[in-house]
């Protein structure tokens, strides 16, 4: 069945029965207008267009409804506007999509807080595995290193798969990153206009030394504090 219709005019149209006007909608009955109270459909309220939960809800609990168009000149077609809907059918249709939202928020709390607990115990997992590599890293150093490669949406190494399967590689690449831009003056190089390529070759040695001494004792026996 086709649905009733409801148009927005154009240009100012009076109600053929009743005489009032300008109408804001009218129903074309015959190619003549009427008023939404002369075509008994004055009780229905304006539902503009752009929530479909909300449109369809309102539709299916009401037993009346109508379709409001407005013609396009420059396409040359009615486009929709809305619905008209009975008041308490949207009534239901609003608590039922508030209760949705409400549903939707408490879902996404629980799914935050199951990511935070996840993200709290992968860094520490991957703390514990930076000091198992790194045994002469202050722990509080490794655990910076840690919370910073494992930032959720940073796509740093921790957040990639060879991060999160706490590959050795991917875990010296984290800690070696770390060191070069906290315990070395690349950033200051990089300012300056130095090339990253030379940069990184210029404080290579720097870094690696340090990885050297958290790594452990070295096999000539000297000092192996840590840096």
């Amino acid at each position: 069945m086709d649905p009733l219709v409801v148009v927005e005019p154009l240009k100012p149209r009076r109600c053929a029965d009743c005489h009032r006007g300008p109408l804001e909608r009218m129903v074309l009955d015959f190619n003549s207008p009427r008023c939404l109270d002369c075509a008994d459909l004055g009780h229905l309220v304006f539902l503009p267009r752009g929530n479909a939960a909300l449109t369809r809800r309102a539709r299916e609990a009401g037993s009346l409804w109508a379709v409001v168009v407005r013609h396009n000149r420059q396409r040359t077609r009615y486009e929709r506007q809305g619905l008209l809907v009975e008041e308490e059918a949207l009534a239901r249709a609003e608590r039922a999509c508030l209760a949705d939202a409400e549903a939707r928020a408490r879902r996404r709390e629980r799914d935050a807080a199951r990511r935070a607990a996840r993200d709290v115990l992968f860094t520490g997992t991957l703390t514990a595995e930076i000091l198992r590599l790194f045994p002469y890293c202050p722990p509080d150093r490794a655990a910076d290193v840690a919370a910073h490669t494992a930032e959720r949406g940073s796509g740093r190494v921790g957040r990639t798969a060879a991060g999160r399967a706490l590959d050795e590689g991917a875990i010296t690449a984290a800690v070696r990153a770390s060191v070069r831009h906290l315990d070395t003056p690349y950033d200051t190089l990089l300012i300056r206009g130095v090339p990253r390529h030379e940069a990184r070759k210029r404080v290579a040695p720097a870094i690696e030394a340090l990885l050297a001494r958290w790594r452990g004792p070295v096999r000539d026996g000297a000092d192996t504090g840590a840096g």
